[in-house]
């Protein structure tokens, strides 16, 4: 991850202070940008350099091709589509689970592949869907693909929020960059500091005989720890993404005070949920869907969210689980809960509900079916 080297944030604190000293410079952000991604990718390694290159180049092209064409639109777009999933997102985590071996891949597969392919769906999404009215300049294709801030970990950036911004020059007051500064220091912390210690005391603790208490307090603190972890990236994210220039969608919305578990992926990585539900349901639902069609189509989208963090049982049970929960709200209308028109108590028993209910699953991140099946099993020793 770059936010865990030293040498990438003064590489992209340097990028900060020449946009700043150009900002008279009309096109600025938009040409020193992709200079400073190309850069940036090489002194981080040539092969990623090269593969990004041909990524971008040829799914670019594919982009044009899309936006220009008249017939056979809806094929060309499936296909698209396919490709990138099928040959690149599938490629790399059958790769990672040890399916195949290719040394192309030990310079990409932990630097934000999947992340970047999301993306790419999005512009074949706006393609297909303006035509001609959705083509842009290579330049700021290129730049929302390489764009270095949400290039590991996200937010997951919207293709038309930022194009937008490309066409803006590059303005930051004292006010965005005194709270874009506090933004990164406090995602540091949160990584550096909280993290390292949270999780140095939660394999102390894994590695005592477990009972109930132990496995309570391992979920609720593991909890905490990926919170900490996700959101902290998310932090530096949008605070040098905001300082370069471009618009950051805020990807943890207090997520604590959910009082449903559709409200929860509303609030928790908020851009992942986001995306997943808009393509989806853009996809398979071009009208408004009943409750039932609402229902299966969550369910369906939160398996595929588990599969996106990795091809293994614990994620896809792990997607189910949450897709019934809300296939459940669904059906029974129960998806929202208004604070100002309940009382305070009954709103905070739903939040409390919602946080039992994702506490009692989020250790599947830890993507470890020993330490899952430990903890889990720790729940029923009471003695």
């Amino acid at each position: 991850m770059f936010y865990m080297q030293m040498n990438a944030i003064i590489a992209m604190i340097g990028m900060v202070a020449v946009l700043m000293l150009t900002r008279k410079w009309a096109d600025n952000k938009r040409i020193l940008m992709i200079i400073f991604s190309l850069c940036f990718l090489l002194l981080y390694s040539q092969k990623l350099l090269i593969f990004y290159a041909a990524f971008t180049v040829i799914n670019y092209a594919g982009f044009v091709y899309l936006c220009r064409t008249t017939v056979w639109r809806k094929a060309t777009f499936i296909f698209a589509l396919a490709a990138n999933i099928i040959g690149v997102f599938l490629g790399v985590r059958f790769f990672i689970m040890g399916v195949f071996h290719n040394s192309l891949f030990d310079a990409v597969i932990y630097l934000g592949l999947i992340y970047n392919v999301l993306k790419v769906i999005d512009a074949y999404y706006f393609a297909y869907f303006f035509g001609k009215d959705g083509q842009v300049p290579a330049i700021d294709y290129a730049n929302y693909l390489l764009f270095v801030p949400t290039f590991t970990s996200g937010p997951i950036l919207k293709f038309r929020d930022f194009m937008a911004d490309s066409k803006k020059p590059y303005t930051v007051d004292a006010a965005l960059f005194e709270d874009s500064v506090k933004r990164i220091i406090l995602g540091l912390f949160k990584k550096i500091v909280i993290v390292t210690w949270m999780t140095s005391v939660f394999d102390q603790v894994l590695k005592q005989d477990l009972h109930t208490h132990q496995s309570l307090f391992l979920l609720v603190w593991f909890y905490a720890l990926i919170y900490f972890d996700f959101s902290g990236y998310s932090d530096m994210a949008i605070g040098f993404g905001r300082l370069m220039g471009y618009t950051m969608p805020e990807n943890f919305k207090r997520p604590l005070l959910s009082p449903s578990m559709t409200q929860f992926w509303r609030n928790w990585h908020a851009t992942l949920g986001d995306f997943f539900r808009d393509h989806i349901f853009m996809f398979f639902s071009r009208t408004v869907p009943s409750r039932w069609v609402a229902s299966s189509l969550s369910i369906l989208i939160m398996v595929l969210m588990g599969l996106w963090h990795g091809f293994t049982w614990l994620y896809f049970f792990y997607g189910l689980y949450h897709g019934i929960i809300l296939a459940i709200e669904n059906i029974f209308k129960i998806t929202t809960v208004n604070k100002k028109k309940v009382s305070k108590t009954y709103f905070y028993f739903r939040c409390f509900v919602t946080q039992v209910l994702v506490t009692f699953s989020v250790i599947i991140y830890s993507s470890n079916y020993e330490t899952v099946l430990r903890i889990y099993k720790g729940l029923l020793h009471f003695t």
